[in-house]
């Protein structure tokens, strides 16, 4: 499923928007250009000298942090990056998330999460609704981003089709200091993995159960994960929007672009600075 870059800035295709209505994802492997690409290549590396992700894996206690085991997180990540902050106003991830969940999409959230070569660890199962607790799950997506090519061996995300439609009770994970997980109630013969190369994206409902694998590989993996929701499905007491003026920054059409927190508008930042790395 792959159109043109002109084409891509009116959303996503008939095709991938019944796809991920049917199934609960929808993956497109071109969605972002080599420049954006190397954009957020970079941008982790600047992430990563600053100190900014962190370990949430633990020894099995859910406390205790591993010494042998890695899964290293920022989030939120846009508060200690510009293009990352601007990349939710991009005119192609708007038009994209508005097509699926509709013009009163919000950012919910945003997340890095690096498996370092040989030592990388993998993300647990769960569905994203188990943090968010939207009332209608399909009013939420997910925008996984693959920094890096993301296959099998090095953890690529791993989800189960349709599992949008089932409930899935969630305890404490404790290979997280944070996390929770459904692997209880999980076949993991149903699942598929996703793979995708560098600047591939994969959409998922915020119902469907996901996890990824370890990192097996000589080289470290990230994937940058953006969540949308409707603004109505947003929970009175959610501890991710803090206030209306963070509402008004968090919002893709009518908002203020970031201004009333982030003291600028993004709309069309993220183009110009994909256009100055050229």
């Amino acid at each position: 499923m792959s159109v043109t870059a002109d084409a891509r800035r009116l959303g996503l295709t008939a095709a991938e928007i019944s796809h991920w209505q049917e199934h609960g994802h929808v993956a497109v492997p071109d969605f972002f250009t080599p420049d954006e690409t190397t954009l957020l290549q970079e941008e982790v590396r600047v992430l990563q000298r600053a100190g900014r992700l962190r370990n949430v894996a633990t020894s099995g206690d859910g406390r205790t942090a591993s010494t042998t085991a890695a899964n290293f997180q920022v989030c939120p990540v846009g508060p200690h990056s510009r293009p990352i902050r601007a990349l939710a106003h991009a005119r192609t991830v708007t038009a994209a998330i508005t097509s699926l969940i509709g013009p009163t999409a919000v950012l919910h959230l945003d997340q890095i999460f690096l498996k370092p070569a040989r030592q990388g660890v993998g993300t647990g199962w769960h569905t994203d609704n188990a943090y968010f607790r939207s009332r209608l799950v399909e009013a939420g997506t997910g925008l996984w981003i693959a920094v890096h090519a993301a296959h099998r061996e090095n953890g690529t995300m791993r989800l189960i089709p349709g599992s949008h439609r089932a409930q899935w009770a969630h305890r404490r994970d404790p290979g997280s200091d944070h996390h929770v997980t459904c692997v209880d109630a999980v076949d993991p013969d149903q699942a598929m993995d996703i793979e995708l190369p560098a600047g591939g994206a994969l959409f998922f409902n915020y119902g469907v159960v996901h996890s990824t694998g370890g990192n097996q590989t000589d080289a470290d993996r990230a994937a940058l994960a953006l969540h949308f929701v409707r603004e109505e499905e947003v929970p009175a007491d959610d501890r991710f929007v803090l206030s209306p003026e963070d509402m008004s920054s968090r919002r893709l059409f009518g908002g203020d672009g970031g201004w009333a927190v982030h003291g600028e508008d993004l709309r069309g930042v993220w183009e110009s600075l994909t256009e100055t790395a050229r």
